[in-house]
């Protein structure tokens, strides 16, 4: 189903950065969430991100990586951790796959999103 359009000054107002995820927690009682620490450089600093990634990704495999966040985003608290952003995916129509978008090279932490 396609989304309603929104205007382009609307679309400006999102701020999209790169970051990299520094650290990868469980989250007791959660079995699709994980609590990530993600650095977005020196402007921004790190945050806090809890995402529904777990079914697809190992901590090993997220460790490390680049990432897109959505950093401008309401904070809100998920199985009491207060989320401060959220982490950019591509999932396929069955939600059977998950990729998380990330940059095709390596870049600096913080880069913005355009």
């Amino acid at each position: 189903m396609e989304k309603e359009t929104i205007p382009f000054s609307e679309w400006q107002n999102i701020d999209l950065r790169v970051g990299r995820i520094i650290k990868v927690d469980d989250i007791e009682g959660a079995d699709r969430l994980y609590k990530l620490t993600v650095d977005l450089g020196k402007e921004i600093g790190k945050r806090t991100l809890i995402a529904g990634i777990k079914q697809h990704y190992t901590k090993e495999q997220l460790k490390g990586k680049q990432c897109v966040v959505f950093t401008n985003l309401e904070k809100k608290k998920i199985k009491g951790i207060e989320s401060h952003g959220m982490i950019l995916a591509a999932v396929s129509k069955d939600e059977s796959k998950v990729f998380l978008l990330q940059p095709d090279e390596e870049i600096e932490e913080g880069s913005r999103i355009m």
